[in-house]
Order: structure tokens, then C-alpha cells, then sequence
């Protein structure tokens, strides 16, 4: 007790004069309510408090806000800050005085201890709903209200006036208990809590009641809202188990798609409402956007004008404390004596109130402890506001993007047809609508905070720098400002040599994806060496392009870095200029703060106005489609009935009780958008479905296409709607369906019998159609969603679909069965195998009406005839459907009920096959020649194999490939799997927290070690100088106080200025210098690794192409090249610059105060712990960001392309619910990925003003040792570490996800490559070889991979030269194998084939392949001119291609087209027939002119006519040669001189065709009887 009150004088502990007069026992009342509070916590929070919350399962399904939630919050916050000021104003005075007073400041530290208590209460009671507890809260705030108000009276009592600090710090608590007290009475009276009986029962929000969400940021309180707390579970089990969509659950509803559609639509409508004319202008997406979200963005660029102006509190207080130190080492210069006197002095000065000293607010500023601390303190504040702006802005422009995604959906559900047909509207437009547009406007959003807050930071800074630098100030703000516009010009040419090297990419990617897809040919004719050479000269011109970029890029990183040092030397330089005065340490150490906060805003302006300007364009774009044409009401499509939006008028802000939670959210969703179908009904028309009188459409050209349509379609009947092709039968069916646009005419829908079928009743009821287009239309989903499209799964009914459709045998051969997916992302099946998903989908549908738009199109005849049978005739018709069919097939005519004949639009006639036998005779004729017609070509086609055959062999040859790498991967997967078992979970820990350094490093050296050198040396170089400016700028500050004499110190400033300004340019040039290495280097990675992946895949063996997808090889030259070529250059820049500024900082601090070393061990510790942690979380999110984006875009895309489908099944519904469900999926992703990355941020820039503190409290404990100059060059470079930090660790985290990229690119550089080397010497090889082309083949032995069974075994066989052979055998007898190995293109393990005497296996591959040629089942062609395709190595004459043609039978053709031999060939040679294909890789061997011709099944894939041309050129043009043909059809070899028949790798039969036929029971004689 003795030092409780002080001992300066014998009253401290005299109570004569009243008890509550001695201001030490008023000090000690007030310490009674914060000991009672922590001497009952004690019992409360572990005895009781455990009881309670092993009762509950604290989960946040229980939490609670009490009413006044967030005030309280804030308040307590304030009051902790009051309180830390009472705690240094206590010590303060307490220094003032002879002996310690600990009553100052005891009371203080306990109240600010009760104070965190008291949060800790407040939280539990609220998370665990136990109201019971805020009994204790009140009563310490009533008696802490009761104590300070005591002695704020006393000190009014005695005279202490509102001039000293602590009777405002003691005014401004009594106002806080207070408030503090009357928010508990509030919830206590409101809730009736504590003293009632009954309390009222609530119930947590609806998002919190289900356990679903994962997403609490805006449930949590304050402090965990504002350190991202919450997230610390998720962050932390990213260790154990990587994040994935379950982990993050769903949104919540203020956040999901539904919500902030509802909320735009109604801001949108609102506007057409209000419009003075309605239709005159359309409605502004601005506006809207206003409307909807102008209160978070208005809240965001609070958030963001109260972090930029709490940033300029680091400056000032670095100002001030080192202005103070250097006056008090001015001071202690002039001697001790002086010195204790004026402290003396002022102590006389200031007169003691009650006994203890108070001190003044300005002395109390000028404390430089106090300072450190207020330093701290808005360092924290600042970053808090800055990250909540951040938050805000993003979660805004998230819901906007989720919005707008809904708006554009709706507006494509209920898109006219006409805009697509006349290609007003297109695919590629829609889905630049989706993918970038609302992307635009989301980053606007994002951005736009910074558009208000910035130029107020830039009047702020200029107005600070201009009070401490006069008119010098304005110099260095000039400089920014005039380069400003330079760094604006560099952005927009950065953004179009983005622009040019995407054309560039594009254009090579097509040329690699022609390369894959004709591998085999290129490598068999050994022309792979000329298309890799086409590939390289694409990417060179790219390169060109990456160049520019790199430059721009460099010359904006260097514009960022080298205008502050400029400025900074500008308006030093005048500043001394100029004034008499000398630049002190405080004046220039603050100026370079401020200068370095000041060029942020400037560069950051001209990005923020690009992304305006790209938003304003954006916008545009969005009116555009959102006012185009929509399908017409009338008929019976209503638009959106007015319920949606007077449903959510009651429901004003965040609608989230317009949607119960019980209800699914499809049946919620059709009722606010259901476009209802209004049919006009006719009474006398019950017995048929549609019936259309007078009409005309049109498809909204103003050209009229079908006109005086009078038709009917009887009720469960079949009807057939025949015509020549254009006649407008399928836009019959559209416009029945009200697709086409209404010129004139009635369309009428028999309303359904409600009772049939009740299962359905609510399909039936609206009138839904099942559909199935012309162009066939896959959902990116499984064969049986593809079928079942919503509707329930039965098992039997599916059953007799699938085998009506003939699909089990395709279903069998995928490798899921029909769990496979297809589509546009899956499996690629055949035009005949869409087609029969197409009709399965509408057969399976129970629906009354069926509309099949000519269903046999791509189907052969057999299927044809099994799908009309079994499912038209006896699936649908059995069960009483109405059928409307458009079909070319006459044969079926027989089967009609009702038959519509069109021509050239209009109705030629309708009614019974009978009725147009009596009175339309001619046109029954023409029917009765065309059947015959189509019935020879069903014996013609019977005769050869199948088109459905050829098809399912194509897929049983992609399926083969795809499963021998998927076993091998099972198999590598299996051993991991055992490996993982073996190891424990700390294993996989390490592996997921392991940075990816062997792809790093080979990343680095691709670049060349030199660069690697060069790169590293000039960051070194370039980060020392750049503290050596500063070192020299301390040097120059301190040495200013030393000197006394005037001459002298002229002499040495230009001595300073000097060495200053060579420091500075040097620095400058150095920017330059690394900022290009960097990009240099990452051109140089980009190239080498392109040009390695592109030889290594080129060189790769033939097997590696049928066991790797194409889409995969695909990825490694499209999204991985461009992370290589774009992204990590970047990325390493800014990771280098910002660990560089980090180290050099802590180096400086460590060097001004070597204190500070011991203080950096926890600093470090707790930056390893939460970048290892982050790292991981991030790539996840980031991975899920990434996988959720693809589907949503998919969706929009097969949505726009199935749109009539869709809207004749009537399942908008249920395509606007999967659309939100991707949109959230997504949402949810990048919101997490979001609130992540503030995680970071918020610890980053935490643990950057723990060092800036301790830094600052070093430097001023230190100040005898060192020079003002010293303190604040130290102190300037403090605040870098904190501006850098987090991205040190960002930039980590996104390399290491970019890193990815190479790892994969480095796992296709280790593939083995053929051996293309032979052992023969290449001179000895004659030039004319092979002359005769006898081929011996001698125990032959082969396999295509070394870990594979042999496929050929010990085969011999001797072909004279010029002779014809045929070989036949069933697939996977080892026909083609052979053929393969010709080329030794399969592994060749055992004996040789021996061509005119030279051994093919010593032959270097591309001799031998060029000597050799082939024809393969599959024409392929490539894009470029006919004359490419024929001869790509330019080498024969035109006369000699022209021979060629003509021999192929194409001149005639070639001839009559646009350039001759220079006629272009589009992609995959699209512009051909088949046949015509087939018949130009017949002219492309024959201009090879070599002695072998290879026929590999060449005449699988092409008609009668087509074969017999090649077997006649074979026989004429070939007739020296020795042809070896693979056959497919056995009477295509009858005329061979000797035939091979194999089974299973062996030779069965080798003999002249006749002597084969002539043994009977012969496997051959059997192959040619069944293919007669």
C-alpha cells in the first residue's frame, strides 16, 4: 500500500477533509466494480459455464443477437481505447511525480481487463443462448457507471477543469457505462431477461437454423467479422483434408443468385414503370444497379475514406516522434544543467490539483511512447477499415454478378427464335454476355470505391506535403501527375498486345489441335517434322506479340518504382535549394512516407478508369440483349405474370423471408417467373391436340415463311408430315410450338384430361411437349439424365426405351454404362448414336403429345425401321399419344393415321394415305417411285457393314485406349493409395504444405542460368541501393545538426545533394533493368518449355495418343502454355519485390536498433505458421473457383442451344433452378476464396504494426545511441514491411497454384520418344529404295507396349514384288497390327520384316516412313490448300498433283474450284465429302510414287461408288506395286493374288483367294458366304 497512493507528501493518505475528498481513495473506490467482475468470472465461466455447455452443443444454430448487437460492440471497442489512454495518461503523470502513484494507473489496467472480460461474457451468452449470465454484466456496469460518475464529480468539485486530459478521458467513460448500461436494460426489459419470468422466445436468424451455411461473416460479431476469425476452422482443416463444396456449404440467402435477381429485377421494372412513356427508353442498368446495391458500395467507400486518411497517421506520427527526439538531443547537447533546470521549471509551472499532477492533452501528444502507441493503433485501424472496404466491395459486386447471370438467363428462356435465326443474338455473344461482361461490371464494383476515395487522398497527401515542404512539395506532386497519363498510355497498350497475342494463340492452338488429331497419318507419313515447323512459326509471331507485352508490363512495374524516388529527389533538391532552412530528419523521412502513399492512388487512377471505361461498354452490351426481342405473348406464351414483383414489395431490403425454406426452390422460382401459357381453347375441337387455322409466321425477317396454314393434328394418332427438304416441315412444328413469330391466324391446344395418367398431373396440365429437334441436343449430364430430363426414373419404362432406341449396345460399351457422361465436356459419340439419345429422351417422357422432327436422319436402315416399329408404332402409338412426325422415309407413309403434304411453306393437302390415293393421283405416283427408290438402297446398304456398326466400332477403339491408361492409372493409384496407408496423416499434411520446388527450379533453369544470374544479381543490387538513398538521406539529415559554422554547411550540402542525386539515378536505371530481366527471363522459360513440349509430344510413340485423351495433351498447349507465358512472369516479379522490400526493412530496423533482433524470432514463427496455413486453403479455393466456373458457362451455352427444346418440354423451371445452383456453387467459391485472402491480409498487416511498434519503441529506448535521421530511416522503412507482408505471401500462394502449370507441362517432357535413329548409316541407303518391294516377314513378333501381350506372334509371310494381298480376320485378329508394324509404329520385340534385302528395324524411322505408303480407314485432312494437302513437303511438279487428281477421279472437282490446287480446305477437311477424302488420301499416296501401298480398311467408311473407284485406281495406277490391303469387306479382296486370313495374332490360312473358296469348311470361304 505504501506506493498505492505515493509518498510525496504526508497527506496522500489523510481522509480529515471527507472520505470521497482524497482523490487516491476515489481512484481505489473505482477499482471495486472491475475486482467484482473478475473475482465472479472466475466461478461463472469454468464451473457453471461448463455445465450449461456440455448441455448445448454449441454449434451456430443457437446463437443470438441481442437487440443493440453491433452498438454494443462498437462501444465497448471505444471503451478499450479510452481506457489505454487512461492507462498512459496515469503513467505519464506518474513520471511527473517524486514518488510512483500506482492509483493512476492501477485502476485503468483493471478496467481495461474487466473490459475484455466482459467481451468474453458477452460472446458466450450470445453463442450459447444463455441470457441468464447478463445479470453479472448489468451489475458491473451500474456500479462502474455509479464510481466514475463519483469522481467526475469530485473533480468538478475541485476544480479540474475540461483543459485537462483526465477529466475528458473521466467524462467520456462515465458516458460509455452508460450508454453500456442502458443497451443491457434495453435487451433485459425487450427480451424479458433476468428478472421476468417468461422470457420471449427467439429464434436465430433462418440462414443459422440451417446447418448448411458455412458462411457466417455476416452473423459473427464485430471483432471476429473484423479478423476474419470464424474462418480459422476452415483454414486449419484445409491441413487435414483438402476443402472441396460440401466443406463450404451453401450460400446464405442475402447472398444466393434468387435474392439479388429479385432485388435488380425490381429496381429494373420499377424504372419501366415509372417511365413517362412506356417502351420510349429502355430501362438503365445503372440505375438498377444504384437502386440495388448503392448502400454496401456507399458503405465500402466509407470504410475505404476512413483507412486513407487513418494512412496518413503513420507519416505524421513518424513526424513528430522523430522531431521530438531530435530537439531532445539538440537539447542534452547544449549540457545536463541546462537541461534539469527547464524541467524544473515547467514542474513549478503546473500546479497540483488534489495532490497528483495532470497533464495537458498537448503534453500528453508529445510523449513519444504515447505516439508509438497511437502509431500501433491506426496502423490496426487502418487496415481493419481498409479490409472491410475490400469485403464489402467484393460481396457487392459478387451478388451483382449473381443477379445479372439470373437477368441474362431469363432473358435467353424467353428469347425470340427469330433473333437467333436471323443472328441478332448469337451463341458467341451470349456467352461473351456471361463470361466477361458481368465479369466487367463485378470488377467495377470491386474497384469502385477507389474512384471516390482516391483523388481525396491525393488532395490530403498533396495538402501534408505542400504544410511540410511549402511550394517544393508541389514539384514532386507535378512529377507524379505529369507521368501519370504516360503509365495510363502503357495500359492501354499492354491491354492490346493481350489483344494480339491471344489471336496469336488461337491461331496455334487450332494448327496443335490438327497436328493431334492426324497424328497417326503425320507419323506414318513421316511429315511430322513440317507441322511442327508450322506450329513454331505461329508461336514465334506469339512470342512477338508476348514481347510487347513483357515490355509494357516491365515499363509499368518500373513506372511504379521509379517515379516516388523521383519526385522525392525533385523536390528535395528544390527544397534546398530554395530555403534557407536545412531538410531535417523529421521533415524528409515524413515526405518519403507520403510521397510513397501517394503514388498508389495516381497509378492505381488510370487502371480504375480503364475498368470504367470497359464497364461503360459492358453495360451497353447487357441493355442491348436484355431490350431485344422476346417470344410473342399471344398463342399461348404469357410473359412474366406482375406476382414476382408485388410478392417481394412487402419484403424491402434483403429479401430473405420471401423464400420458405421448406418449400424446394424450383416450385418458389415458378412462382415468381413462370412465363404461364394461355391456350385458346376450342369447344369443338376435343378430338384433336393442335389445330391451326389461317396462319402465317414468320421468322421475324419480314419475309413470311409459312403462309395459309389451315392444319389439324388428331388426337392420339400419327402424324406425318412429309415434304421436300426447305418446304418448312419443321418450322410447322416450331411454330405449333409458338417459336416462330405470328403474322396472322389462330393456334389452338386441346386442354388435357386432368385424370389420365395422375402421376403427372402438373406436366399434363401445362401442356408440355416432348420434343426432339432436328439437330440433336445433349446435356452435359449422364445418358440416363440425358433420357430420363427430369422426370422420375421407372425402371421398366426406361428399359423398353433404351432397346426401342437400339441403345443398349452403344450404353454397353461405354465405360460407365449410361452413368457416362456425354456432352460437350464428356464422351463424343457419333451424329446417329445423339440422335437415338434425342428420341429416347422423348419417347421416355410422359408427356400426351410427341413431336419427332425427322427422327431418322442419321440413322441407317435397319435402326430406322427398328425405331419406327418398336418405338413410334409400338411404344407411343400403344399408348394413345399423339405423334406428329417429319420424315424423308415414304415407307412408312403406310403407317400414318393423318398425313401433311407441304411445299415451298404452304399445305399441299391433309388427310389419310387413302384420300390422297383418290385425289391427288400424281403426287401418290411420286411417293409410290421414291419408296422403291429408298427400298434398293436398304438391299444396297445391307449389303456392306452398317453405318451404326462403323459407329460403334469408332467408340469401342476410343473406349479401348481410354481404358488401357485409365487401368494404368487405377494401378499407379492403387500403389499410392497403399503407400498413403503405410504413412500417416502427417505424411499428407507435408505434402499438401510442401511448396512445388522441383517445378520451380525447372522453371528457372528453362530460363537459362544466365538470366537466372542476372536476375537475382540485379534484385540484390537494385534493393541496396534503394536503402542505401535512404541511408544517404539519413546521413544528409543528421550531419545538418551537427554543423554550426553557415560555409560549411553549404559545402556539405552540395556534397550531399550530389552523391543524393547519383544514389537516386542509379536506382532508377536499376528499376528499369530488373523489372525487364524478370519478363526477359520468363520469355525465354515460356519459349523453351513450348518448344520442348511440342518436339517431345510430336516425337511421343502412336500409343501414347490412343491412351492419353485429347483434350488432355490439348490443356498442356492451351490453359498451362498461357499460366507459362502470362501469369508467373508477374507473379515471380512481384513475390521478388515484395520479400526483397520485407528482408531489406527488417535488415534496416535490425541495423538502426540491433534490440530489435531478439523481438524478431515470435514475428517470424507466427509469419511461417500463417503462410503454411494460408497456402494450402488458398489453392484449394482457389482449384474450386476454377472447376465451379466451367459448368455455369457450360450451362448458359447448352441452355441458348437447346432453347426450343427446352421451352417445348415446358422445363424453364427447371433450368432457371440448375442455373442458380451453379451460380451459388460458384458464388461460394470465390467468396471463401475472397474472405480467405482478407484472413490473410488482416494477420499479415497485424503482425506489420507489432513490428512497426516494436520497432518504434526500440528506436526511441535507443535515441541516445543514434541520430534522429537514423530513427525515422529506420521507422519509414517499418511501414514498408507492413504494406508488403501480405503480399509476400499472396503472390506465394498464386505461384505455387501457377507452379501447376509447369509441373504438368514437366510430366509430358519425360514421355519416351520413338527411336528415330537407325543403325544403318543413311548414305548407304540406296536413294530409289525400296525398287521391287518384296517384303519377307520373318517370325514376326509385336506388342504396343512392353507391358502389353504380344498382339502379332511369330508371323511369316513372303510377298513378291507387285504382288496384291489381301488380309481379313474379325477385329482383334491383328490386321491392322500388321499394317502397323510396316512402319514400326508397334514395338517389333521378335524377329524382322526384311524389305528388297535392308532389315526395316536398322533404318532410321523417318526413312523408312518416308519411302512407304499408306491409305488409312479414316480420310484426314488439313487446313490449308489443296496443294498442302496433297504434297506438304513442296516437292513434285503441278503437273504431277494434277496426274494425281485425275488418277483419284477429283480433278474435274478440283478444277471447278476458286484457286484450282490452291483451293482451301477448311478444318478436318469439313468441306468434303467422306468419300471425296478417302478418294484425296488415294491421290496423296500415289503422288508419294512408292513401290508399297498400305491399304488399312481404306474402304470401311465410304459408299459403293467411292470403293469402286479406288479399286480400279488400285489396279491401274498401282499395278506395279506391292499393295498389302487390310480388308473390311472380304469381296473387296476376292481379286487379290494371295489372301492372309488371322485370328488372334496368328496366321490362319496364307493362300490364292480361289484355292481358299475352294476348301469348304475354310474360315475364309465362311467370311465371304455371310458377306454375300
Amino acid at each position: 500500500m505504501m506506493y498505492f497512493c505515493g509518498n510525496d507528501t504526508a497527506d496522500a493518505y489523510n481522509v480529515d477533509k471527507g472520505v470521497l475528498n482524497n482523490g487516491c481513495f476515489v481512484d481505489a473506490l473505482n477499482l471495486v466494480p472491475h475486482v467484482f467482475l473478475l473475482f465472479i468470472t472466475l466461478p461463472i465461466l469454468f464451473i457453471g459455464w461448463g455445465s450449461q455447455s456440455s448441455k448445448v452443443q454449441i454449434h451456430h444454430n443457437t446463437w443470438l443477437h441481442f437487440p443493440g448487437h453491433s452498438f454494443r460492440w462498437i462501444l465497448t471497442f471505444i471503451l478499450l481505447f479510452v481506457l489505454v489512454c487512461e492507462i498512459a495518461e496515469g503513467m505519464v503523470s506518474n513520471r511527473k511525480m517524486d514518488t510512483h502513484h500506482l492509483h493512476l494507473f492501477m485502476p485503468a489496467i483493471m478496467g481495461f481487463i474487466a473490459g475484455i472480460t466482459s467481451i468474453v461474457y458477452y460472446h458466450n451468452i450470445e453463442t450459447s443462448n444463455f441470457p441468464k449470465l447478463l445479470l453479472a454484466l448489468f451489475i458491473y456496469w451500474v456500479l462502474a457507471f455509479i464510481t466514475k460518475t463519483i469522481k467526475l464529480v469530485k473533480y468538478c468539485h475541485h476544480g479540474v477543469s475540461i483543459s485537462e486530459l483526465r477529466f475528458c478521458i473521466t467524462l467520456m467513460l462515465v458516458f460509455l457505462y452508460g450508454s453500456l448500461m442502458a443497451i443491457e436494460i434495453n435487451v433485459i426489459i425487450f427480451r424479458k431477461y433476468v428478472f421476468f419470468a417468461n422470457p420471449k422466445k427467439v429464434k436465430p436468424p433462418e440462414d443459422l437454423q440451417d446447418l448448411g451455411v458455412r458462411f457466417l461473416q455476416p452473423f459473427v460479431n464485430l471483432l471476429s467479422k473484423a479478423t476474419y476469425w470464424w474462418m480459422n476452422t476452415l483454414i486449419i482443416s484445409a491441413h487435414k483434408r483438402p476443402i472441396d463444396l460440401k466443406t463450404i456449404g451453401k450460400l446464405p440467402i442475402a447472398t444466393r443468385a434468387l435474392t439479388n435477381y429479385m432485388r435488380l429485377k425490381e429496381a429494373y421494372e420499377e424504372q419501366k414503370k415509372n417511365a413517362p412513356f412506356p417502351g420510349d427508353r429502355p430501362p438503365s442498368i445503372w440505375r438498377s444497379m444504384y437502386r440495388a446495391y448503392g448502400r454496401p458500395i456507399f458503405l465500402s467507400s466509407t470504410f475505404r475514406y476512413l483507412a486513407d486518411l487513418l494512412g496518413f497517421a503513420g507519416p505524421l506520427c513518424i513526424f513528430k516522434i522523430v522531431d521530438h527526439l531530435s530537439k531532445t538531443s539538440k537539447l542534452s547537447s547544449f549540457g545536463n544543467g541546462t537541461n534539469i533546470t527547464i524541467e524544473s521549471t515547467n514542474q513549478m509551472e503546473k500546479e497540483k490539483l488534489m495532490d497528483v499532477y495532470f497533464v495537458s492533452s498537448k503534453e500528453f501528444l508529445e510523449n513519444v511512447h504515447v505516439l508509438a502507441v497511437l502509431l500501433f493503433l491506426a496502423l490496426i485501424l487502418q487496415r481493419t477499415f481498409l479490409q472491410a472496404s475490400y469485403y464489402v466491395a467484393i460481396e457487392t459486386g459478387i451478388n451483382l454478378r449473381g443477379a445479372l447471370l439470373a437477368m441474362i438467363y431469363n432473358k435467353i428462356l424467353r428469347l425470340s427464335a427469330s433473333n437467333m435465326s436471323t443472328g441478332e443474338v448469337t451463341l458467341g455473344q451470349i456467352n461473351n454476355l456471361v463470361a466477361i461482361e458481368t465479369n466487367q461490371l463485378m470488377w467495377f464494383v470491386f474497384l469502385c470505391p477507389n474512384l471516390w476515395a482516391m483523388p481525396v487522398q491525393i488532395i490530403m497527401g498533396v495538402i501534408l506535403l505542400y504544410y511540410m515542404l511549402g511550394k517544393s512539395a508541389l514539384i514532386g506532386a507535378s512529377v507524379i501527375a505529369l507521368l501519370a497519363p504516360l503509365q495510363y498510355f502503357i495500359a492501354t497498350k499492354f491491354t492490346d498486345a493481350q489483344k494480339s497475342t491471344l489471336d496469336y494463340s488461337t491461331e496455334r492452338l487450332k494448327n496443335t489441335n490438327e497436328i493431334l488429331k492426324g497424328i497417326k497419318l503425320l507419323k506414318l507419313y513421316a511429315w511430322e517434322h513440317i507441322f511442327c515447323n508450322n506450329v513454331e512459326k505461329t508461336r514465334m509471331q506469339e512470342l512477338t506479340s508476348l514481347k510487347s507485352f513483357a515490355l509494357y508490363t516491365s515499363l509499368s512495374i518500373f513506372m511504379n518504382a521509379a517515379i516516388p524516388i523521383a519526385a522525392v529527389l525533385a523536390t528535395f533538391l528544390v527544397y534546398t535549394q530554395n530555403n534557407e532552412m536545412e531538410l531535417s530528419s523529421a521533415v524528409a523521412f515524413t515526405s518519403l512516407s507520403l510521397f510513397n502513399i501517394l503514388v498508389t492512388p495516381l497509378f492505381l487512377l488510370s487502371t480504375v478508369i480503364r475498368f470504367t471505361v470497359k464497364a461503360l461498354v459492358s453495360q451497353q452490351k447487357l441493355k442491348e440483349f436484355l431490350t431485344s426481342d422476346e417470344i410473342s405473348d399471344d398463342g399461348f406464351r404469357g410473359g412474366e405474370t406482375s406476382l414476382n414483383v408485388e410478392t417481394c414489395k412487402k419484403h424491402s431490403g434483403v429479401h430473405t423471408k420471401a423464400f420458405n425454406r421448406k418449400q424446394p426452390l424450383k416450385d418458389q422460382l415458378e412462382g415468381f417467373e413462370q412465363p404461364l401459357r394461355r391456350f385458346i381453347r376450342s369447344r369443338e375441337t376435343e378430338d384433336v391436340t393442335v389445330k391451326v387455322t389461317d396462319g402465317s409466321f414468320s421468322w421475324g425477317n419480314g419475309m413470311v415463311t409459312l403462309c395459309n396454314i389451315s392444319i389439324r393434328v388428331p388426337k392420339g394418332q400419327l402424324t406425318m408430315i412429309v415434304g421436300q427438304v426447305g418446304c418448312g416441315k419443321s418450322s410447322l412444328l416450331l411454330a405449333t410450338l409458338g417459336e416462330m413469330l405470328k403474322v396472322c391466324g389462330k393456334i389452338y391446344w386441346s386442354k388435357e384430361p386432368a385424370n389420365e395418367m395422375s402421376q403427372d398431373t402438373t406436366l399434363r396440365n401445362r401442356n408440355s411437349v416432348a420434343y426432339s429437334a432436328q439437330k440433336s441436343w445433349l446435356l452435359n449430364t449422364t445418358v440416363e439424365e440425358n433420357i430420363t430430363f427430369g422426370s422420375p426414373f421407372i425402371k421398366q419404362r426406361y428399359k423398353a426405351v433404351i432397346d426401342a432406341c437400339s441403345l443398349q449396345p452403344d450404353i454397353d460399351l461405354l465405360p460407365f454404362g449410361d452413368q457416362t457422361e456425354i456432352g460437350e465436356r464428356g464422351i463424343n459419340l457419333s451424329g446417329g448414336q445423339k440422335q437415338r439419345i434425342c428420341v429416347a429422351r422423348a419417347l421416355y417422357q410422359n408427356t400426351s403429345t410427341v413431336f419427332l422432327d425427322d427422327p431418322f436422319s442419321a440413322l441407317d436402315i435397319h435402326l430406322s425401321d427398328h425405331l419406327m416399329q418398336e418405338g413410334i408404332l409400338k411404344f407411343l402409338r400403344e399408348d394413345k399419344r399423339t405423334i406428329a412426325l417429319v420424315t424423308h422415309k415414304l415407307q412408312y407413309l403406310t403407317h400414318a393415321d393423318w398425313i401433311i403434304a407441304m411445299k415451298d411453306g404452304s399445305i399441299i393437302r391433309e388427310g389419310t394415305l387413302k384420300d390422297f390415293q383418290n385425289h391427288d393421283v400424281e403426287l401418290y405416283e411420286q411417293w409410290k417411285t421414291l419408296m422403291n427408290r429408298q427400298d434398293q438402297e436398304f438391299e444396297k446398304e445391307t449389303e456392306g457393314e452398317s453405318q451404326t456398326i462403323q459407329e460403334r466400332k469408332t467408340l469401342r477403339r476410343a473406349m479401348y485406349s481410354r481404358e488401357a491408361k485409365a487401368q494404368m492409372e487405377d494401378e499407379d493409384e492403387e500403389e499410392d493409395e497403399e503407400d498413403d496407408d503405410e504413412d500417416n496423416m502427417s505424411t499428407v499434411m507435408r505434402l499438401r504444405t510442401k511448396m512445388p520446388w522441383r517445378a520451380f527450379w525447372r522453371y528457372l533453369t528453362s530460363g537459362g542460368f544466365f538470366l537466372l544470374f542476372l536476375l537475382i544479381f540485379s534484385k540484390l543490387l537494385k534493393h541496396s541501393f534503394m536503402v542505401a538513398i535512404d541511408y544517404w538521406l539519413a546521413e544528409w539529415t543528421s550531419s545538418n545538426k551537427m554543423k554550426k559554422n553557415d560555409t560549411v554547411i553549404n559545402k556539405d550540402q552540395n556534397y550531399y545533394k550530389i552523391w543524393y542525386s547519383i544514389l537516386c539515378s542509379i536506382g532508377v536505371i536499376l528499376c528499369l533493368i530488373t523489372s525487364l530481366t524478370v519478363e526477359w527471363m520468363g520469355l525465354t522459360a515460356a519459349k523453351n518449355l513450348h518448344r520442348n513440349l511440342l518436339n517431345k509430344i510430336i516425337l511421343a510413340p502412336v500409343r501414347f495418343f490412343d491412351s492419353t485423351p485429347l483434350g488432355q495433351i490439348l490443356n498442356r498447349f492451351s490453359a498451362d502454355t498461357n499460366i507459362i507465358d502470362q501469369h508467373i512472369p508477374p507473379t515471380l516479379e512481384s513475390l521478388t519485390r515484395s520479400t526483397f522490400l520485407c528482408l531489406s526493412a527488417i535488415g534496416v530496423i535490425v541495423y538502426v536498433t540491433p534490440i530489435f533482433l531478439p523481438a524478431l524470432l515470435p514475428f517470424v514463427v507466427t509469419f511461417y505458421f500463417v503462410q503454411k496455413y494460408f497456402r494450402v486453403a488458398s489453392k484449394d479455393l482457389q482449384e474450386l473457383d476454377d472447376s465451379t466456373q466451367l459448368p455455369l458457362l457450360c450451362h448458359f451455352s447448352e441452355t441458348t442451344e437447346g432453347l426450343t427444346t427446352i421451352r417445348a418440354f415446358r422445363h424453364e423451371a427447371r433450368f432457371k433452378q440448375r442455373m442458380l445452383e451453379l451460380t451459388d456453387a460458384n458464388n461460394i467459391a470465390y467468396l471463401f476464396l475472397s474472405a480467405a485472402n482478407r484472413w490473410l491480409e488482416v494477420r499479415t498487416d497485424y503482425l506489420g504494426a507489432f513490428i512497426v511498434l516494436t520497432a518504434a519503441l526500440a528506436s526511441i529506448s535507443y535515441s541516445n545511441n543514434i541520430t534522429s535521421g537514423f530513427v525515422g530511416f529506420g521507422l519509414t522503412h517499418a511501414l514498408t514491411v507492413c504494406n508488403y507482408l501480405n503480399w509476400v505471401v499472396r503472390n506465394l500462394a498464386d505461384l505455387e497454384v501457377q507452379m501447376g502449370a509447369v509441373k504438368k507441362v514437366n510430366s509430358f517432357l519425360s514421355i519416351e520418344s520413338e527411336n528415330y535413329e537407325g543403325t544403318i548409316d543413311p548414305s548407304l541407303i540406296p536413294e530409289d529404295w525400296p525398287q521391287q518391294g518384296e517384303i519377307k516377314i520373318q517370325d514376326l513378333c509385336v506388342r504396343y507396349d512392353p507391358t502389353l501381350k504380344p498382339v502379332l506372334k511369330h508371323v511369316k509371310a513372303y510377298f513378291t514384288p507387285g504382288q496384291k494381298v489381301g488380309i481379313c480376320g474379325r477385329t482383334g485378329s491383328g490386321k491392322s497390327s500388321l499394317s502397323l508394324a510396316f512402319f514400326r509404329m508397334v514395338d517389333i520385340f521378335e524377329g524382322k520384316i526384311v524389305i528388297d534385302g535392308i532389315d526395316i528395324c536398322k533404318l532410321p524411322l523417318h526413312t523408312l516412313r518416308s519411302r512407304l505408303s499408306i491409305i488409312l480407314q479414316d480420310p484426314v485432312l488439313f487446313s490449308g490448300s489443296i496443294r498442302f494437302n496433297l504434297d506438304p513437303e513442296c516437292e513434285c511438279t503441278d503437273d504431277r498433283l494434277w496426274e494425281a487428281l485425275e488418277i483419284a477421279q477429283l480433278k474435274n472437282m478440283v478444277k471447278a474450284l476458286p484457286g484450282g490446287l490452291n483451293a482451301m480446305v477448311t478444318e478436318g477437311g469439313e468441306n468434303f465429302s467422306v468419300g471425296q477424302r478417302q478418294l484425296f488420301s488415294l491421290a496423296r499416296a500415289f503422288v508419294r510414287k512408292s513401290s508399297i501401298l498400305i491399304m488399312d480398311e481404306a474402304t470401311a467408311s465410304i459408299d459403293m461408288a467411292t470403293e469402286s473407284i479406288l479399286q480400279k485406281v488400285v489396279m491401274t495406277a498401282f499395278a506395279n506395286c506391292t499393295v498389302v490391303t487390310i480388308a473390311h469387306r472380304v469381296h473387296t479382296i476376292l481379286t487379290a493374288d494371295m489372301v492372309i486370313v488371322m485370328k488372334r495374332g496368328n496366321i490362319l490360312e496364307y493362300d490364292k483367294p480361289e484355292n481358299l473358296l475352294a476348301h469348304e469348311g475354310g474360315i475364309f470361304a465362311s467370311f465371304v458366304k455371310a458377306d454375300m
